[in-house]
Parts: structure tokens; sequence; C-alpha cells
């Protein structure tokens, strides 16, 4: 009896193990719903802005050259210096000019007086052909005279002004206000001058408004030509290679009146006020010009949002806790966060975080959350695009 009594207390132990190992299996399959992050899009209003890549231009740019040839006696700025238009900049020997000028000056002083002979010989001519005791010949004869004297006098006063102007020539001026480079040409050397394969004395550029000058696609030209114009122009923001906001704003000035038809873009220029000098001619920058009027956007962050081959989806929990995919069209970068052209109502509760552990068709517990606007993170380096870069910014 002892021996069946502990054969049967086996048994049940036994059994009592594989009904608990069971059990346990059982509950182990049984995984609760997982926990994601969901939020309802941003609703801004924003407007779409068109980045560009394109470099500063000045707007004037004048190589000094002298008009007249001489030796260099003076030079009166610094290499580099901020010039204003008329200020004096180099000064050329001035005496072998001082000497043409006495000389056409004496040559109008005897022109003038042969003019007055020849006309008191006319006048007497006159009054003689009264008492016919000269023939009218000699009268034509000395009024011939009297307009060839006339003539000579006029010349040799044009002779006086064009030596006055060389002697004034002598003194080259600013043209234009602007920033001149290093001089070219010191101080005794041989000048030439008077056209345009003369001596390059220095180069001035003006900068301030500068230019920014960019490629548009055909497409973007198109957009901008067909939208409602406004009492604001086409405004433009700028900025430079180490600067991460566009706190530099102008307006387009030019467009270009054809498509370039081996890239099918066309040129455009912006105007941007440059007080402080800080921009120079030649330097890159990036350019952003408003693509769109005002308008009501939601947006999500860029990581909610998952690629299926050409499309985009976001996972949204219904009501009843499942999992649902939406086709969505995606529209520019907002910052950190795109913009949802369509697919998406302003209360859906899209997945933000916790995407793998979400399934379509299956069950989640949702935690709610909201999205933050984040600053986009720029690099400070320039980059070239073939194609603008279009975001979206907030509107005040």
């Amino acid at each position: 009896m002892a021996r069946l009594f502990s054969n049967t207390t086996g048994v049940l132990l036994v059994s009592a193990v594989l009904l608990t190992a069971c059990g346990g299996g059982q509950q182990q399959g049984q995984m609760p719903a997982p926990q994601v992050d969901v939020a309802t899009p941003l609703v801004e209003r924003v407007a779409d802005w068109d980045e560009f890549t394109g470099r500063f231009e000045s707007p004037e740019h004048v190589d000094v050259r002298a008009r007249v040839s001489g030796y260099l006696e003076a030079v009166h700025f610094e290499d580099g210096a901020e010039v204003e238009a008329g200020q004096l900049l180099f000064t050329i020997d001035a005496r072998p000019f001082q000497a043409e000028l006495a000389a056409a000056q004496g040559r109008l002083t005897q022109a003038r007086a042969e003019l007055s002979q020849v006309r008191t010989d006319l006048e007497r001519a006159e009054r003689l052909i009264e008492s016919r005791t000269i023939s009218q010949e000699a009268v034509e004869q000395r009024r011939t005279a009297v307009s060839t004297a006339e003539a000579a006098v006029a010349s040799a006063r044009a002779q006086v002004e064009a030596q006055q102007l060389n002697l004034e020539f002598t003194e080259v001026t600013a043209p234009i206000s602007g920033h001149a480079s290093a001089r070219q040409v010191d101080p005794g050397n041989l000048v030439s001058g008077g056209n345009s394969a003369g001596d390059v004395l220095t180069t001035i550029v003006s900068s301030d408004p500068i230019h920014f000058e960019f490629d548009a696609s055909e497409a973007v030209y198109l957009r901008y030509q067909r939208r409602p114009a406004t009492d604001e122009g086409a405004p433009v923001e700028v900025r430079l290679q180490d600067e991460t906001g566009f706190e530099r704003r102008g307006e387009i000035v030019f467009a270009d009146n054809v498509i370039n038809p081996n890239t099918g873009t066309i040129h455009m220029r912006a105007s941007v006020p440059n007080p402080d000098g800080l921009i120079r001619p030649g330097m890159l920058g990036t350019a952003r010009v408003r693509g769109s009027a005002p308008y009501e956007a939601m947006l999500l962050p860029q990581t909610a949002i998952l690629s299926d081959g050409s499309r985009r989806i976001v996972y949204v929990v219904n009501d009843q806790n499942m999992v649902e995919t939406r086709n969505i069209v995606q529209g520019p970068l907002s910052g950190s966060l795109r913009v949802i052209r369509d697919g998406l109502q302003p209360g859906d509760r899209v997945i933000v975080n916790g995407l793998l552990r979400a399934r379509p068709g299956a069950e989640v517990v949702p935690r709610d959350t909201e999205i933050a606007r984040a600053a986009p993170a720029r690099g400070g380096a320039a980059f070239i695009e073939s194609q603008p870069a279009t975001s979206a910014q907030p509107v005040d």
C-alpha cells in the first residue's frame, strides 16, 4: 500500500508540473498591445519659399583709366578704401598740358586779332563802294576774309577748350562711389590714356545695394508670373555661408527675357541692401523667394512618414485603437516638420513614435502627445542644386 501511494503521489506531482508549464505557455502567447505615441497634425499658417544658391555681384564695376597720357605724379587714396564719386584718386604731371593750353590761348588771341583786322577792312570797303572807288569784287573778297577769320577764331576757341579738358583730365577722379582695389600703377610711371586700351589705374565696385544673381527653373518662373500681383512685389530673403537665418531682405528686380535652352533655366537678379558693406562681390549665398500666398497647412514630423515604394504613408489610430494606413501627399519642409498636402484630417491621430511596434490592422495602446516645432538644423556651407529647395515658413 505504501508503495502504491508513493507512485500515485509522483504521478500527480508530474501532472501538476505539466499543467503548470502548459498554462504558462498560453499566457506567454497572449502579448499585450504595444504602446505608441500619437498626435494630431500641427495646423499653422505658412507660405512656401523656394531656395536658390547664387553669387553676389556688384551693380557697378568700373576700370579707372587715365584720359590723357603722362607721368603719374601722385596717388591720393589708400588701397582698398571706400571712395566717393568725384574724389581725387591720381594726379598726372600737368606741366605739358599747361603749356599746350597756353599755346592754344595764344593762337586764339591771334585769331581774334586777325578777325578784328579783316572786319575793319570790310567796313572801309563798304564805305568806299558808295563812292565807286573800289570794286564790288574787292568788297566780296573782304567779306570772305571775315568769314575765314571767324572760322579760325572758332577753331582756336575749340582748341583752347580741348586743352582745358586735357588739363582737367590730369586729375583722375572716381566715377562712382564704392570700394577701390589696390592701385595698379605707382607714381613715376608713364601711363597711357585716352582709349579703352589704356592702363587700368584701379578698379571700383559699388556694393550698396548689391545684386544677388541666380538661375530659376522654367516651372518656378511660370509660377511666379501667374501668381496674383501684390503690393509687396517679389520679396527675397538672403543669407551668407556662415549664417543660419535669412535676416537680409530685398526684392527681385530683373528676370531675363529668354530661357536658356541648354539648362531650362532663366537668369534672375535680386537687389539687397548692404549698408554695412559686409557682402562683397563674388561671395556665395542662398536666397529664398516666396513661392505662394499664405495658407493653412497640416504639419507632421518627418520621422512619422514612411515610404512604400513611390507612396508616402502614415499610420493612423482609429476610434477602436486599431492601426490604419493612410496614403498622403507631402509638401515642402517647414523646419523639422513636413507639410501634408492631402490624405489627412486635422483630427486624425497619427503615430509619431513607436512605428516599429505598430502593424496595420493591429491594436495599439495610444498615448497622446503634441507636435512641437523645432528649428531646422542647417549647416553654414552653401549647397548647389539644379532645382530649388522648397520650404514652408510660418506666417505671422
